[in-house]
């Protein structure tokens, strides 16, 4: 802990018995140098933490300004008192001061107030001020709720501590008075902060201060405590808490100012200077606290509510009625709670169908009906009874309500006592960019979508239950499909389920990503692709089903975009397909190009000049006809993407003289292009009038996201698989997505030779999977090396376009 020691005209920074640093005292700009000896120590040894650091900081403050007022007279009938951060005790480096001049009519208080705030100011200091009679400090804490909530928390800093425990006492007792007549404004405040800034555990980057489980929520328990309506916060908001200012110190040091906002780039040094593995543990450890302080917001504005003092005519009214709403569970004050004879010890399903019950009513489950489960629920015999079974099929089956229910068991440790497992993926950051949620949140989601899916199999119990475990084996290492296969079976042998369907269960956990990647990776057309689908699963048409919804239901719980029409064509194209061959009836081949394709390459034929044709479908498709030559397909790639249009497939194939290539394309944004517009630029690429590599350089720099210091960005890997299609092999590139990256890698095929007979590309969130069918005979051992290095310096950086 950092102290201040004062050696004469000068005072000593020490932790323990090691001085950190010596500063002299005069004017405010000591101060400043003082605060800039103790951020200025470095690494190892001589390196404040963070909780020593904010101690210095608030030391350091409070000593400068008790000498300064000393200096100036401030004494008697007049008193500083610090609110906001400093008040509080948690002032992070960069913070402002918060400050109030309070006086009891003292003729002079414009000069000590001038005599405090202009050095500060003129050092650079951040400061919020205000001069105040106890009557006018009063009377703003009745009006202005910030103002209230910041008085709430004052602390005496010098003069007269009579005068600073009269307003603070005056300030809380006039709070708690009111406090009926200004919880809505309270709780309406909390939740449009909470729709505006987002939840701290699942942001990307987070904001530590306002973001809905931050420091703001804990000061908002505080105020419903300081008003007598809630108890103060429990040991686990209290470590959420340290957790929360320690990464918020942290962060105001980094980057050298007031910063709330955690980005990505900042996040590993964050936590290499608390000494947590890297920014994933960061994201984990900071998940479980926000979640932590986002229940106790939340409890404690129903608690508090219905804590209210009664008066006038509510005071008359009857108390709430308890109205029964299923065996053993019962409505009262809007919240469900349990009956006054039921008993979890005795009946092993309440706690599911208390959850069910608030699931489908919407209410919330009240905070003592959650401890006392949590206290007095045994754990459950296995297999469970079936109607446990039950009461849990009913909570998974109640679609978006599910999301709150789960989160309020798994906070008062009763959701892990159902599913033990659920502990490796508890608070789990995801490691796609494409994922918004952490890994348990999005189990839950998924379950919560699949809901809306259960029609469409014959098993929906299997679905619910095969979409709340599909990624379970994450955060375990490992294949997470294997890894949670067996954590399923395990699972689903608990919960009761026979044998046959603990192996189906088991099988959509292993195969839950079979079909989106076989659909967004490979040729369709080709036979080989659906046998090889078929055989995996066994044969078995119910798990194919089962597998086609919980692809959607995962999906659209990962991210927005991540489920899109082109997706949706291709699951279902796939899965009826794999259906056909499972009836035995012979599979369509590959389409031919219809009439209108034809059409546009007899006019090329005519005038060796490009033709583009465009169906503004849902998937939209372009048709290109160009000369058949070396270069085409990547010019053609590369046109589209000038056009902001992004490429899911693309066909080739020749008629006479003539290449013809069918893309599957959406927009970026905004509508889709002029084809007008389309032939001319591809006709200027041929000519060589348009410099395409250039060109999509410029774009790049134009439209792609700006990042003062980007992450760096994972290299790209390129797989060859021999047996997943019909006389060809596939060529697989992972990497980060870019404009004009499927230009550059056709640029870098085409030119090693390679007959690229079909396109697949694949895009999640900044990341990217392009599969490539290649025919020809130049993918020997040798021509595989020389392809896989030019596809993959194609991908890290531009490649120009050779016509």
């Amino acid at each position: 802990m950092a102290v201040l020691r004062q050696r004469g005209t000068a005072t000593a920074f020490s932790e323990g018995d090691r001085v950190v640093g010596t500063v002299a005292w005069g004017d405010a700009e000591d101060l400043a140098r003082a605060k800039a000896v103790l951020l200025a120590q470095g690494s190892g040894k001589r390196r404040l933490g963070p909780e020593a650091l904010r101690t210095a900081l608030v030391d350091l403050h409070d000593f400068w300004l008790s000498s300064r007022a000393a200096t100036i007279g401030l004494s008697d009938r007049a008193a500083l008192v610090a609110v906001g951060a400093l008040g509080r005790r948690e002032l992070a480096p960069w913070s402002d001061l918060d400050l109030v001049l309070l006086h009891d009519g003292r003729k002079d208080v414009e000069r000590l107030a001038d005599e405090l705030w202009y050095p500060l100011w003129d050092a650079g200091i951040g400061l919020d001020h205000s001069v105040r009679t106890p009557g006018q400090a009063v009377q703003v804490a009745a009006t202005d709720l910030r103002a209230a909530l910041g008085l709430l928390e004052a602390r005496h800093i010098a003069g007269d501590p009579a005068l600073s425990d009269t307003v603070r006492a005056a300030v809380r007792q006039a709070w708690r008075a009111g406090i009926r007549g200004r919880f809505d404004e309270l709780a309406d405040a909390a939740h449009e902060r909470w729709r505006k800034v987002g939840d701290v555990a699942h942001r990307v980057e987070p904001d530590l201060k306002n973001g809905h489980g931050g420091l703001r929520d804990i000061q908002l328990v505080d105020a419903l405590a300081a008003a007598q309506l809630v108890d103060r916060p429990a040991a686990d908001v209290v470590a959420a808490r340290a957790l929360l200012l320690d990464v918020r110190t942290e962060l105001h040091r980094l980057a050298g100012r007031a910063r709330d906002v955690l980005r990505a780039q900042d996040a590993d040094e964050v936590a290499a200077a608390l000494e947590i593995a890297d920014r994933f543990e960061l994201a984990r450890a900071l998940s479980g606290a926000a979640r932590s302080v986002a229940f106790a917001a939340e409890v404690g504005l129903r608690s508090a509510r219905a804590a209210l003092p009664r008066r006038g005519l509510a005071a008359l009214r009857r108390p709430p009625v308890r109205r029964p709403l299923d065996s053993g569970v019962v409505e009262h004050a809007g919240e469900v709670t349990l009956a006054r004879d039921a008993g979890a010890a005795r009946d092993p399903g309440l706690v599911l169908r208390v959850a069910a019950t608030a699931a489908r009513t919407g209410m919330p489950i009240a905070a003592g009906t959650l401890h006392r489960l949590a206290d007095t629920a045994p754990e459950l015999r296995e297999p469970w009874p079936a109607s446990v079974r039950g009461e849990l099929l009913g909570l998974l089956g109640t679609g978006p309500p599910l999301v709150d229910v789960v989160e309020s068991l798994d906070r008062t440790g009763l959701w892990g006592r159902l599913l033990p497992e659920w502990g490796a993926v508890r608070d789990l950051p995801p490691r796609d960019r494409a994922h918004v949620w952490t890994v348990d949140r999005h189990l839950v989601e998924a379950c919560a979508q699949a809901a809306r899916l259960t029609t469409r199999v014959a098993r929906p119990d299997l679905l619910l239950v095969g979409a709340l475990l599909h990624d379970i084996g994450k955060g375990r290492g490992g294949d997470h499909s294997e890894v949670g296969e067996s954590l399923a079976g395990q699972v689903g042998r608990r919960i009761g389920f026979g044998a046959a369907d603990v192996a189906v269960l088991s099988g959509m956990v292993r195969h839950h990503l079979l079909l989106p990647h076989t659909a967004t990776r490979r040729d369709l057309d080709d036979p080989a692709t659906v046998t090889r689908v078929v055989e995996t699963l066994g044969g078995n048409g119910l798990l194919l089903d089962l597998l086609e919804a919980l692809a959607e239901a995962d999906a659209l719980a990962t991210g927005p975009g991540v489920w899109s029409p082109w997706k949706r064509v291709l699951l279902h194209d796939l899965a009826q397909r794999c259906r056909a061959l499972l009836a035995g009836e012979a599979l369509p081949g590959p389409t031919p190009p219809d009439e209108a394709a034809a059409a546009l390459a007899r006019a090329v034929e005519a005038d060796a000049r490009p033709q583009i044709g465009l169906d503004a479908g849902d998937p939209a498709t372009v048709v290109v006809a160009v000369p058949d030559r070396m270069g085409m397909l990547a010019a053609a790639a590369g046109v589209l993407a000038l056009h902001s249009l992004e490429v899911h497939a693309a066909e080739s194939a020749t008629l006479g003289g003539v290449a013809v290539f069918t893309f599957t394309v959406s927009p970026r944004f905004g509508g889709l292009p002029d084809p007008a517009l389309l032939r001319s630029d591809l006709t200027r690429v041929l000519d060589g009038g348009l410099a395409l590599a250039e060109a999509l350089a410029r774009k790049e720099r134009d439209y792609a996201p700006i990042a003062v210091a980007p992450e760096p960005l994972a290299p790209p890997r390129a797989l060859w698989f021999d047996d997943e299609a019909t006389g060809a092999v596939v060529l697989e590139l992972r990497g980060t997505d870019r404009i004009g990256l499927l230009h550059r890698v056709a640029a870098a095929l085409e030119e090693c030779g390679a007959d690229v007979r079909w396109v697949r590309a694949s895009t999640l969130g900044a990341s990217v999977v392009d599969a490539f069918g290649l025919g020809g005979g130049t993918l020997g051992r040798s021509g595989r090396r020389g392809i896989e290095k030019a596809v993959l310096a194609a991908a890290r950086g531009a490649l120009p376009y050779r016509g």
